[in-house]
């Protein structure tokens, strides 16, 4: 008789996405982050997300002004304010900290890219995701934005170890539309798909909670969504609704549109019971067709 398998979900954790709002000046950003993370935390939260491009204003005119230089990594505080400022909330606040993202500029290949920096609660460097997919859309009469325009594609699956808890996945946005991504990490052992992400006014009613939801069901495991508020001012509208959902594919928390903190608490029985019930890790059939997992596949496992 075979053993049960290893939870991926050590024990449980409560998790918060900060649904912040930023402006043009960029350390205004990170105290405004900072007080937040210090906020969440005092509420329990032992991992807390920020929002795609927390640290500035969202766009690709911006991009190359408020990119910073990461590598060689641990970088200056002249090079990498954001890394800096990161570090320090997460281990002034005992925290597990996925950094939102920032834009990076490589110094040798002159390349930018849309980065998550995660930090582990001694402030030390966990992993680093570059968005993956690349936000190219042409939706007449509502929206186009080509971020390639700019920016440069990450090439890796981002898994990162919280030694107490287990293995989350980490991606940004547009990511979140790749179901392969989800699908290499939740078999790869992550009991969580974190997202930090800026949907618009067109993509995010469309689509936002039902990527979210559809994630979830197809890996059973939880998936967390976390947005910029809604500034109606800005160039780029955010659509807010930072959400967290649960390997049955329940929405256990929904922001609106303006500036808030959303929480849950992930608990490992919720994926035990999700794959008992309903047992696709058993029923897949590889021999009709293949199991991505298993191909060529480059990891960030820090």
């Amino acid at each position: 008789m075979s053993s049960a398998p290893a939870p991926v979900l050590k024990k449980p954790i409560k998790i918060s996405c900060i649904q912040l709002a930023s402006g043009a000046d960029k350390d205004t950003n990170l105290k405004h982050a900072a007080e937040k993370v210090a906020e969440a935390a005092q509420s329990g939260s032992k991992l807390v997300i920020l929002p795609e491009c927390f640290n500035s204003p969202y766009g690709c005119d911006y991009f190359p002004k408020y990119a910073e230089t990461l590598l060689p990594s641990p970088p200056t505080k002249d090079q990498s304010p954001s890394f800096h400022a990161l570090s320090a909330m997460a281990a002034e606040n005992n925290v597990y900290l996925v950094g939102g993202s920032i834009p990076e500029l490589n110094p040798e290949t002159k390349k930018y890219y849309n980065t998550s920096l995660t930090f582990g609660p001694d402030g030390k460097l966990l992993g680093t995701h570059r968005k993956v997919h690349l936000f190219d859309i042409d939706i007449p009469g509502k929206i186009f934005f080509k971020e390639s325009e700019v920016l440069s594609a990450g090439n890796k699956v981002s898994l990162v170890d919280l030694p107490e808890y287990g293995t989350i996945a980490v991606a940004i946005c547009y990511d979140v539309r790749f179901p392969e991504l989800a699908t290499i990490a939740a078999r790869r052992g992550a009991f969580a798909l974190i997202y930090p992400g800026a949907f618009n006014l067109t993509t995010g009613p469309l689509h936002w909670r039902l990527l979210a939801q559809a994630r979830a069901v197809d890996n059973q495991i939880y998936v967390a969504l976390c947005s910029p508020a809604r500034d109606m001012s800005a160039s780029y509208n955010a659509w807010g609704h930072s959400l967290i959902v649960n390997p049955l594919a329940k929405v256990l928390v929904e922001a609106e549109e303006s500036e808030t903190i959303v929480q849950a608490e992930l608990v490992g029985e919720d994926i035990t019971e999700a794959r008992k019930n309903i047992p696709l890790n058993n029923q897949r059939r590889f021999d009709v067709y293949p199991d991505v997992s298993q191909g060529k596949i480059s990891f960030d496992e820090l």
